[in-house]
């Protein structure tokens, strides 16, 4: 289907793509007094797990060569931190208060490492390394379901030793929700599937659904926080992912990712932590058996992440504001629509269409309207569905 709002793939989206891919580059360190600072060249750079004995292969680590604008770290613990350390009414309301912490804004940082292989001609492959000024909002906070968006404000040092202009994009999406009675489970071959969550597996438990940056999901497990003082943490169950950008674009030797997450609020932020095994699943892939490894799956390597959210003080996020003004409608059309397919417990799939693809449509839209000012709602939802018919393959209701 083509319709009237289909957008083409115009210069300046690409160069953004561009732009966004090449800015999530490697993380700055941090000196004394707290600002951010690229005095670390990419060979400086060590890695704890970084195949210290091999000399057969370059494992500078990848993921972009830009630097970004110098920041200021909080410098003392923040209030969300200290509020968690104090008693609360109810196990419920402290879990409640640790999503909530992840709000704000932040300077974010991501690795990672291939640590083992399991093929015979293996050899050890590049580590990830990049970063991101991010302003995390609470969308939605209804209690028992609570909905964090990022959005990125990359700004990048140039040669000259001056500072481009912020470019801004709509990053991940996290979705809480208490007891949740069903999970939206990738089964592979970019099918998703809604499953019920049976009683005795919700009762204190908190589900955790990441979404795309185009707002299509990506994966979702259940897991419970647990806290102790000074400490508040979440753990998934072991969970099914498709490949992410940083892997696909260098990658196409395995079908998924299996693996765990686990959150921890730290005193002036947050961390993100992975353990993931590289799994081929072949055409025994139209289940993914509870998120489980089977044992005619074939394991290609197993990789570890580790994503660092520090809060930050006196960045310019009004970029980011204006953005989400500005496109919050549109994006609440997308989520509503995926909100209806997964409720429906319906098997639903993304399919492209040559270069094009649902990620790319969303994005144009959304950069479309950002830059035009007003759109009428009414066109706005058409260009949702003119996104859902021709990328999103829903299928029969879950029995």
């Amino acid at each position: 289907m083509q319709g009237k709002f289909t957008i083409g793939f115009g210069p300046i989206l690409l160069i953004g793509f561009v732009i966004l891919s090449s800015s999530l580059s490697r993380a700055n360190s941090a000196d004394e007094g707290g600002n951010a600072s690229s005095g670390v060249t990419p060979q400086e750079l060590r890695y704890t797990f970084s195949w210290n004995f091999d000399t057969e292969s370059d494992l500078r680590p990848r993921g972009g060569t830009t630097t970004g604008a110098d920041v200021t770290l909080a410098a003392s613990p923040s209030e969300s931190w200290k509020a968690l350390q104090k008693p609360y009414q109810s196990k419920f309301e402290k879990d409640r208060a640790a999503i909530l912490a992840m709000a704000g804004e932040y300077r974010a940082s991501f690795d990672f490492i291939e640590t083992l292989g399991f093929y015979e001609d293996h050899k050890p492959t590049r580590p990830y390394q990049s970063w991101g000024t991010e302003y995390i909002f609470v969308v939605e906070d209804r209690r028992d379901f609570i909905s964090l968006q990022h959005v990125l404000v990359m700004m990048m040092k140039t040669p000259e030793g001056g500072v481009t202009e912020p470019y801004v994009v709509k990053h991940w999406r996290q979705d809480w929700t208490y007891e949740d009675s069903s999970i939206n489970r990738y089964v592979g071959n970019r099918t998703w599937r809604s499953e019920e969550v049976p009683k005795k597996q919700r009762q204190g438990n908190w589900s955790q659904a990441v979404f795309q940056v185009d707002d299509s999901p990506r994966y979702e497990s259940m897991g419970r926080w647990v806290h102790a003082k000074g400490f508040s943490s979440w753990m998934s169950q072991e969970t099914w992912r498709p490949l992410p950008r940083r892997e696909f674009s260098v990658r196409d030797d395995y079908d998924v990712l299996i693996g765990t997450n686990r959150h921890t609020i730290t005193l002036n932020g947050w961390s993100q932590e992975e353990d993931n095994l590289k799994v081929v699943i072949g055409e025994s892939g139209d289940s993914a058996n509870g998120g489980k490894l089977l044992p005619d799956y074939e394991v290609r390597g197993r990789e570890v992440g580790f994503n660092r959210y520090e809060r930050i003080i006196d960045f310019d996020f009004q970029p980011a504001k204006r953005y989400w003004d500005k496109t919050a409608y549109f994006w609440s059309t997308v989520r509503g629509r995926w909100g209806s397919i997964i409720e429906n417990q319906t098997t639903h799939s993304l399919t492209n269409e040559g270069r094009n693809s649902f990620l790319m449509g969303a994005m144009i839209a959304a950069d479309t309207i950002s830059r035009a000012g007003e759109l009428s709602k009414k066109d706005q939802v058409e260009m949702v569905n003119e996104l859902f018919d021709n990328y999103v393959v829903v299928g029969p209701k879950v029995q």
